[in-house]
């Protein structure tokens, strides 16, 4: 009798300990939806201001037209991503062309003294400092997900339940190399 109250013991620990891997990996997925929708919404700030941008330097350099194509089909490639990696690429392409774009308005005295560019530019600044932010909480909350996924005994819950590793948000980060200094 005592060796079946010790295996309906047993069982119900091994019953309590799968709920509670299961709830925190269920709180844990939450997390990191909730972290990827606060880079959605970032990134969407970031596409709504771009075609401001884009008009805004092309009134003063027409003749770069291929630059602004390409900002502008980098940017409908990041409205279209489906994942993480499609998103990663997209934003990349879309911070090199707005790279270029900023420094092809640095030839263009009148348009750096213009209100609307400085208040555009300045607003783009204030994003790329919010998606940073909230990509630095999202990858945080995956490498806290994965963990949890690949750990054991945790590994057991996450496999017969199907929970299955995220992908980091890895886009270049325009701070990464040696500073430039011009006095």
């Amino acid at each position: 009798m005592t060796a079946v109250w010790v295996l309906v013991g047993i069982f119900a620990v091994a019953v309590l300990y799968a709920a509670l891997a299961f709830n925190r990996l269920v709180r844990l997925r939450n997390r990191v939806d909730n972290g990827w929708s606060g880079i959605d919404v970032q990134l969407r700030r970031r596409y709504d201001l771009i075609p401001n941008l884009v008009e805004t330097v092309m009134g003063y350099a027409a003749h770069e037209r291929e630059l602004f194509e390409r900002v502008t089909q980098a940017r409908s490639k990041g409205l279209d991503a489906a994942d993480v990696a499609s998103q990663a690429d997209a934003e990349n392409a879309i911070t090199r062309g707005l790279r270029r774009l900023i420094a092809v308005a640095e030839a263009y005295p009148e348009l750096r003294a213009s209100s609307n560019f400085l208040d555009l530019q300045e607003e783009l600044t204030a994003t790329e400092s919010k998606i940073a932010y909230a990509r630095q909480f999202y990858n945080d909350q995956v490498m806290l997900f994965n963990t949890s996924v690949q750990s054991f005994p945790s590994s057991l819950v996450a496999g017969v339940f199907g929970f299955t590793e995220r992908s980091f948000f890895d886009i270049e980060d325009p701070e990464r190399g040696p500073v430039e200094v011009d006095l």
